[in-house]
């Protein structure tokens, strides 16, 4: 057998258009792209602006089931369905998150794709890119920097120093910062104070620029973030600290959405990137919209499994934007349902059907949850060469006993050419008109009421576990006209529990939340649930330990 080309090989020797020619490919002139090289560029607001009375195309939402370490293959298959729709003569655009270096040089590695299904170019995606994520990481720590300013300088707004909500943000896995003491070192330094620092990516900095509209909506959004509060617990404003018109200013570029190209040369656009277990986890509302009226269909990711990021898609951003979706794709494969069968990583290469069967009933969940919102679903199962027939066929056959159908997708070998089957049924699906979206739940029902509604009937959990101070918090912020906002669930990514370690479909179980936080810039109540954080830290043995140039002075183990 031929050796396999690993996937920063296979996008090394892309045969790669200039940017210009992508852009052309959705009427993008040359003059409303900023290039970033030859291989990349924004696309500039005022092009964007001008496409808001163009009809939309159809809006397909691709998701999984919950991820395990036998891999999954979300943005693979996302990549692989825009190629696919646009080989069958459709005109599509692919919409994904940018990747972040905290997993690429902790444990998951790159966030591009795999195979013969990747957006290119691959090693500045999962690096520096066009800074996006470094304008975020400054805008988020210039307004903690204006608010200790505040403070040192007299405090004319009265903040309770016990009470400073913002959190300072770094894009990297550093346990060691969770929770510091800041401002140590005598009267020059300030006031000490408790701090601690998030992830970029669950910045609520991060969450406006994905949620926003445009640059005034941005910075109206900005102006809204509750920095902390008074003795008396009235909120205090970013706008109030005086930051949100700098920040807008750091955020400008970032704020457009970037374009690049698959292996076969078709569009995509890569904007933002919060975390699904920890933020909302989709792309930014400005590119899908963008793209909505520039291709006949939009392929765009929500983060980790359907319990997360496809409930926030469609809870949060759908609900915010007004978008409409017409398909939802669930990605699973025969090995990650043998794991949730019993099967351990070392024993999956071996047949076993009965583990298969036993392990369909967490793709099972998804798919009846999914349907809750009313949108058509169809699943991609993506091959590996050690996936048996009779493996397949007992995923296919479970998938149809639940009224839908599993199609074998091979286009991590074979690019579009292995997806289009799937490729036709998306099209099928969406032409039909079947989607009748609707959110969970409703604006107006309680904010606890909205935890629990999505703990029962997305996790199937029996209970949601919160303290006095959380049930009063949330009362409070209703008080203060926050109730109708959408409330975030901050997750373990592994379980539809708040167990990492609990594969399958539990029942019963019960939802322990932690803490509650608003994020009245972005539009949301974060719920942390189990023992999640917001700053991840390194395994033992992080990916960086193996990513290095070579003597060619290429990137070797990136991915």
């Amino acid at each position: 057998m031929a050796d396999v080309k690993t996937d920063i090989e296979i996008a090394r020797a892309a045969d790669k258009l200039p940017i210009q020619e992508i852009g052309a490919k959705l009427d993008i002139p040359s003059d409303s792209l900023l290039p970033y090289g030859h291989d990349k560029a924004k696309i500039s607001a005022e092009f964007i602006a001008a496409q808001k009375g163009k009809d939309d195309g159809k809006l397909i939402l691709v998701t999984a089931i919950n991820p395990t370490p036998a891999g999954e293959g979300k943005t693979t298959t996302t990549v692989g369905l825009g190629d696919g729709l646009n080989r069958i003569g459709k005109k599509a655009v692919i919409c994904i998150r940018e990747a972040s270096l905290g997993p690429c040089f902790g444990v998951k590695g790159g966030a591009a794709g795999g195979g013969y299904a990747q957006v290119v170019p691959m090693e500045d995606m999962n690096l520096h890119f066009t800074g996006d994520f470094h304008a975020i990481t400054s805008a988020h720590n210039l307004l903690s920097a204006m608010i200790d300013n505040h403070i040192y300088w007299g405090n004319a707004l009265n903040i309770d120093i016990r009470r400073v909500a913002w959190r300072r943000v770094m894009d990297m896995n550093d346990r060691a910062l969770r929770e510091i003491v800041a401002s140590l070192g005598g009267v020059a330094n300030g006031f000490p104070r408790e701090a601690g620092f998030d992830i970029t990516v669950a910045s609520e900095v991060m969450a406006i620029l994905c949620l926003a509209n445009d640059l005034e909506d941005l910075e109206k959004r900005l102006g809204n973030i509750i920095i902390g509060y008074r003795r008396d617990k009235t909120p205090v404003f970013c706008r109030d600290i005086k930051a949100d018109g700098a920040m807008a200013v750091l955020l400008k570029d970032a704020m457009q959405p970037n374009l690049v190209q698959t292996l076969e040369n078709n569009p995509a656009f890569v904007h933002g990137g919060p975390f699904a277990n920890i933020a909302h986890g989709c792309n930014s509302v400005v590119a899908t919209t963008t793209a909505l009226k520039l291709g006949d269909y939009v392929v765009t990711e929500a983060g980790f499994g359907a319990d997360l990021g496809a409930e926030k898609f469609f809870d949060i951003k759908c609900r915010k934007a007004d978008l409409k979706p017409d398909v939802a794709v669930i990605v699973a494969t025969v090995r990650a349902m043998k794991m949730n069968g019993g099967v351990k990583k070392e024993d999956l290469g071996a047949e076993n059907v009965e583990a298969v069967v036993h392990g369909c009933a967490n793709l099972g969940r998804h798919i009846q949850n999914v349907k809750k919102f009313g949108v058509p679903v169809v699943v991609a199962v993506n091959h590996f060469i050690s996936d048996t027939d009779a493996e397949i066929r007992a995923v296919q056959d479970y998938v149809e006993t639940l009224g839908t159908e599993a199609i074998l997708c091979r286009h991590w070998a074979e690019g579009s050419a292995g997806i289009e089957a799937l490729s036709h049924k998306v099209v099928e699906l969406a032409e039909s008109g079947a989607s009748q979206f609707a959110p969970l739940y409703a604006d107006d029902m309680p904010l606890f009421e909205k935890i629990e509604t999505i703990a029962k009937s997305i996790y199937h959990a029996s209970e949601v576990i919160a303290d006095k101070l959380v049930r009063d918090q949330l009362r409070q912020w209703e008080d203060q006209g926050y109730g109708d906002l959408p409330v975030c669930m901050a997750k373990t990514q592994y379980s539809f529990s708040t167990d990492p370690n609990l594969r399958g479909a539990p029942t019963e179980h019960a939802v322990p939340v932690r803490e509650v936080r608003l994020s009245a810039g972005a539009g949301f109540i974060v719920v942390i649930c189990g023992q999640i954080m917001t700053m991840p830290g390194l395994p033992k043995v992080p990916s960086s330990e193996k990513i290095h140039l070579n003597e060619q002075g290429d990137i070797e183990g990136l991915f």
